[in-house]
């Protein structure tokens, strides 16, 4: 059979590096990038470093509004739908392209099968809530995480096709770890000590649009007093320099390019503490046992603030600060709420028997 797979961002990435080494042992799997990130860093190195199959198709969208991001991306994601006509097509999270490719995808009919169906934030300011909630509604297989992710899809009149399946992170993580500190030398190269240093992330509109708060943010991260080590986001580092933040950071922040995943994965490993505007190093936080600040008022992963490894800070300085000194999860809370690690064999179960 032939399946089609559409990613275009990081987290999409990784998780098709592991759905993808199941998926072509039975089938044909048609890999789409739609090039939503585009910069090395960001883009191909994962596929390096995960030794994903090279897209069939790159579709070269780049930047651009939401718009047009989206409009791009439907009409040559459907070129390429209407030339491969695959059986199913698999999207993963709630990003630019998985909404693009559900979109093309429904309207020629072709079967959607979502992983990471069900995640609400109830906050519809964020594009990802939309994008969330328009796949999923459009979706024929929903390959839900969490039973919360389940009890989300109930509340919208949504039961048929549902599977919870646990979360691919935690298949990706138990597969890369060991994989990253035999390979990765970033410790050594950033001359860090284990559990001697905090991680940063700092990547949404939310943040990066909102001078003020972006401020806040560069502020409390100078004054704790703490490593951080904050690899940058492309479009973080163009905003911080704009408003002359860049040299604003106190010499405790060291500031890096954009990393790889084993690389990232090791630091997140190592480090003492997370802070994060990210909702996927969120999870991977929880799942790794290591305590997160979540930059935002918000988020879709609620697991981890019920069993109390994630903490909501926004962009106030007061709490991050607050946070970074006083927050310390108890291990007695941590479960297995994002499954076992065979998320991968129960999501191709259900293509199979659905194909």
């Amino acid at each position: 059979m032939k399946i089609g797979c559409i990613v275009g961002v990081r987290p999409e990435f990784i998780r098709a590096s592991i759905v993808s080494k199941e998926l072509r042992k039975q089938h044909e799997e048609i890999l789409i990038h739609t090039g939503q990130h585009y910069d090395y860093q960001m883009n191909s190195v994962f596929f390096d470093e995960l030794n994903i199959s090279k897209p069939k198709y790159f579709l070269e969208v780049g930047s651009g509004s939401h718009g047009y991001q989206i409009g791009e991306m439907i009409k040559r994601i459907e070129k390429v739908l209407i030339k491969e006509r695959p059986e199913i097509v698999l999207l993963h999270g709630d990003t630019n392209s998985t909404l693009a490719g559900s979109l093309a995808a429904s309207k020629l009919h072709i079967k959607i099968a979502h992983v990471e169906a069900g995640l609400r934030s109830f906050d519809r300011s964020m594009p990802e809530e939309i994008n969330r909630i328009l796949v999923d509604h459009c979706s024929d297989l929903l390959f839900c995480p969490t039973n919360n992710a389940v009890w989300n899809l109930k509340n919208e009149g949504i039961s048929k096709g549902v599977y919870l399946t646990g979360d691919l992170t935690v298949d990706s993580l138990f597969a890369y770890k060991a994989i990253a500190e035999k390979k990765s030398n970033i410790l050594k190269k950033l001359n860090l000590e284990n559990k001697d240093f905090l991680v940063a992330t700092l990547h949404r509109a939310e943040n990066i649009d909102n001078i003020g708060d972006l401020k806040n943010i560069v502020d409390a991260f100078s004054e704790i007093k703490e490593n951080i080590v904050f690899p940058l986001h492309p479009r973080t580092e163009k905003t911080l320099k704009k408003y002359n933040l860049y040299d604003k950071f106190a010499e405790t922040v060291q500031l890096t390019e954009p990393l790889g995943f084993l690389d990232f994965l090791q630091l997140m490993s190592a480090s003492r503490m997370i802070l994060t505007d990210s909702g996927g190093i969120q999870k991977e936080a929880y799942i790794l046992k290591i305590p997160c600040i979540t930059l935002r008022k918000n988020t879709e992963w609620i697991e981890t603030i019920e069993d109390g490894w994630n903490i909501l800070v926004g962009a106030n300085k007061k709490k991050i600060i607050e946070a970074i000194s006083e927050f310390k999860p108890s291990s007695n809370t941590y479960s297995n709420r994002f499954g076992e690690g065979d998320a991968v064999q129960k999501i191709m179960s259900a293509v199979n028997e659905k194909i």
